[in-house]
């Protein structure tokens, strides 16, 4: 018998890109699962799923708790994410709330904890192979990368003194089917025509299918050897920013972007642009600042070794299957006319 078939699985962030693909596997799998949501969430996918829903938020230790109690295993998939904010912002639900859900998880004695962390906790260079021996930057360019890495470093921390048998995964920048933020402002960005690639575009992009990144927190719940352990996770592929803004022009019917912005001119921009923002205390990011400089502008190359040789990771979708997937729904009609309907299913 599976000692793996049939757990109790408690989500954060369901209503998400991330913890949607989660919840939809788990119960694809014949999981139970259950997830934190606000009272004035979009449940109507997880409702389709069947999906037990425990009614709070990441600050609500009694919510918490309920999601916690009798669960097998607990996958944190929220975040405030964002590249623009302050730390304290950041670090109250980002660190201080996930300190709360660590104490149910422990209190629970849940089997396995996968945190999903993020390769932004490296340091703000350019990356060719980078892999988990190198240590987390103390100082992030932004506040949400730096809370990250605190959270990284809290979770490990259980794992070492409370006995919490917790891993770490840290994917690249994801995109999937359902996706609410990134590829719709890239698109609104195409369509304007205000995109523009940060010196040649050909730096590599630490991307993962969201479908994937599920896949490697599903081996990393499963593998005793996970334990304490933090995996990076991407495509396992080489994709360029070029190759992948192009080909989501493509699909959706545009033209690719041919605007390119001097990789030294766009660095000092991004500096002296946030600056101004910041001392003008700015709600939202400017067009260019020192996060969006570091995803266009940077080569984010990462190892992904440690992850196939301990977890056995092969990621499922190749890249070109995978943003024709992510892209249907965005796709105009007389180009996705006649095309295959998706299995939404996981390829394991």
């Amino acid at each position: 018998m599976d000692e793996n078939a049939g757990k109790t699985i408690f989500i954060t962030g369901a209503t998400g890109l991330v913890g949607g693909h989660a919840a939809e596997e788990a119960v694809a799998r014949g999981h139970r699962v259950r997830a934190l949501v606000r009272g004035s969430s979009d449940t109507r996918w997880l409702d389709r799923l069947g999906v037990e829903k425990v009614v709070g938020d990441l600050e609500d230790e009694a919510a918490l708790r309920r999601g916690a109690e009798g669960a097998d295993w607990i996958f944190n998939c929220a975040a405030k994410v964002g590249d623009w904010g302050t730390l304290a912002e950041f670090r109250r639900l980002n660190v201080e709330a996930l300190r709360l859900l660590l104490d149910a998880a422990v209190a629970a004695r849940v089997g396995r904890f996968v945190h999903v962390s993020s390769l932004g906790v490296y340091e703000g260079r350019d990356h060719h192979g980078t892999d988990e021996t190198v240590p987390p930057a103390a100082d992030s360019l932004d506040a949400y990368t730096r809370s990250k890495t605190e959270a990284e470093a809290l979770v490990l921390e259980y794992a070492r003194t409370r006995g919490l048998p917790a891993a770490v995964v840290r994917p690249g920048f994801i995109y999937g089917e359902r996706d609410r933020t990134v590829l719709p402002k890239l698109l609104t960005n195409l369509r304007r025509g205000t995109f523009a690639y940060f010196g040649s575009g050909d730096q590599a992009l630490n991307c993962i299918y969201a479908k994937n990144l599920v896949h490697g927190i599903f081996l990393a719940a499963e593998n005793p050897a996970a334990v304490g352990e933090v995996f990076n996770l991407t495509d396992g592929e080489p994709v360029s920013k070029v190759r992948f803004v192009g080909r989501v022009a493509e699909l959706a019917g545009l033209k690719p972007p041919t605007r390119h912005i001097p990789l030294r001119l766009a660095r000092v921009l991004a500096t002296v642009v946030e600056g101004v923002a910041k001392l003008r205390g700015a709600k939202n990011p400017p067009l260019i600042n020192k996060a969006r400089y570091k995803f266009l502008g940077l080569n984010l190359d990462y190892s992904i070794a440690k992850a196939r040789e301990v977890l056995g990771y092969s990621p499922p979708y190749r890249f070109d299957e995978a943003i024709g997937r992510a892209m249907a729904e965005h796709r105009p009609p007389e180009a996705a006319a006649g095309e295959p309907s998706r299995n939404q299913g996981v390829k394991v």
